[in-house]
């Protein structure tokens, strides 16, 4: 009779560990329609640039709000106000652009080469940072170029790990 309890509560374990069972369904046309437009690649680098380039704005305004004026001494209040003012706009168009060109050229080396392998892996992500390391630091020269591409490669590659995107 133990026997018998023994593998009840085994049984009863093993039906207690099955995950629930959910319905599938079909995508509808819109969804389809929806995945197909973001599968474009031109589609989602433009949005990848353009959300970059935001990133950039908010990130120029942060940092040059923390800058304090040299002559902070000598300047008047609407001095240091128009001072600030102004390196704010400088520093937010050049984060714009930077981080639009990272998030352009990014996205669009993921999804060419992802397109070209048929796959959805790290490799992806390793050649992307790669492209994108390079052509940001390739007015340095190419040792430069090499620098970056690894490094941000290396980048691209801890950040995928850290948000476990593929397993």
């Amino acid at each position: 009779m133990s026997s018998n309890s023994g593998a009840e509560s085994s049984n009863a374990s093993n039906e207690a560990e099955k995950p629930p069972i959910e319905k599938f369904h079909l995508p509808t046309p819109e969804e389809i329609r929806g995945q197909d437009i973001w599968n474009n690649c031109a589609v989602r680098s433009v949005v990848s640039g353009v959300m970059g380039g935001g990133l950039g704005v908010m990130m120029g305004i942060f940092f040059a709000a923390l800058d304090n004026p040299i002559m902070q001494d000598t300047m008047t209040t609407r001095q240091q106000l128009a001072y600030t003012a102004r390196q704010m706009g400088q520093r937010s168009w050049s984060n714009c652009k930077t981080f639009a060109v990272m998030g352009f050229v990014f996205s669009a080396a993921e999804c060419v080469v992802e397109k070209y392998r048929a796959k959805h892996d790290t490799t992806n992500t390793v050649v992307a940072g790669c492209v994108t390391g390079g052509a940001i630091s390739a007015r340095g020269g190419p040792q430069a170029a090499c620098v970056g591409c690894a490094g941000f490669a290396a980048f691209s590659v801890a950040i995928e790990k850290l948000l476990e995107r593929y397993e």
